[in-house]
């Protein structure tokens, strides 16, 4: 089952003084884009978030967010009273004020404010670990979810063009006839008499030239490889890019041969299904 590389998950776990709260978010990238925004206390354990995500989400531009709300009495923040009282007696020689006015400056300078490294605990992080798997499985749900309907898209498309190959087949015997004819009015029209043998090899050679009956086999078996590995147990959004690229090449190729004003209808139509399968695919795990 194919999975979209688009996801979001998140996740909040209250802890006994502070709110964690886990978000990801995904969009379709050729290789893995791990982008990760956490509160510098946590920043110890961002390389193995960075593994576990890399496990689990394989490929995408992924944004993974990690906020903390403090929600407790406790603050690793202090102010430096001994400091801040040094720098109002300096401010009252420079300036006029009240000591309202002179806390509000003085509590601006440096160190005035000091902020004690906390160490994470490991019960704590324990917890929150959990909630980063959680996010996980919700954006791997999600981009389950969105997969469903690429698929669904997917084989509407594929439908189309094998149904369009289909009239293309039908009317094939339609085109060598035309430009049987065509040949034949020209010979006419040069008024001159040929060998009536030669002029058949010749025929069969021209036409032979036109010839699509490989082309019609190989997109048919492409057609059919694509739904296969549609329906595989893995995403592989890089293998069925391949596929449609096969594809592409026979339609092509069929329409170069045509010479034949219906046909190239057809295939413009095939072409702009496939480029909507191509567009599709970007997104594709």
């Amino acid at each position: 089952m194919i999975q979209s590389m688009t996801g979001y998950g998140k996740s909040v776990i209250q802890l006994p003084t502070k709110k964690i709260s886990i978000e990801i978010k995904s969009l379709n990238s050729k290789n893995l884009d791990l982008n990760a925004r956490m509160p510098s206390l946590y920043r110890e354990k961002e390389l193995s978030i960075r593994k576990l995500i890399a496990s689990k989400l394989v490929r995408g531009k992924v944004d993974f967010s990690l906020f903390m709300e403090i929600t407790g009495e406790e603050t690793s923040t202090q102010i430096n009273k001994t400091v801040v009282n040094q720098y109002i007696k300096q401010l009252k020689d420079v300036v006029d004020g009240d000591d309202t006015e002179l806390l509000k400056m003085a509590i601006r300078l440096p160190d005035a404010v000091t902020t004690e490294r906390d160490e994470i605990d490991e019960g704590e992080w324990k917890q929150i670990a959990e909630v980063i798997d959680d996010s996980i499985s919700k954006i791997q749900q999600y981009r389950i979810d969105e997969g469903k309907s690429l698929e669904t898209d997917f084989i509407a498309r594929v439908e189309n063009i094998s149904n369009l190959l289909e009239d293309v087949i039908k009317m094939d015997p339609e085109r060598i006839e035309g430009v049987r004819e065509r040949l034949n009015r020209g010979i006419a029209e040069i008024k001159e008499k040929v060998d009536e043998n030669r002029f058949e090899q010749e025929l069969v050679y021209y036409i032979e030239k036109f010839d699509i009956t490989e082309e019609k086999v190989r997109l048919k078996n492409h057609l059919e490889y694509f739904l296969k590995a549609l329906k595989s147990n893995d995403s592989n959004g890089k293998k069925l890019g391949f596929i449609a690229q096969e594809m592409g090449r026979e339609i092509n190729t069929i329409g170069s041969k045509s010479n034949y004003a219906p046909m190239q209808k057809l295939v413009v139509q095939m072409k702009d299904e496939l480029e909507k399968i191509k567009e599709q695919l970007l997104n594709v795990l």
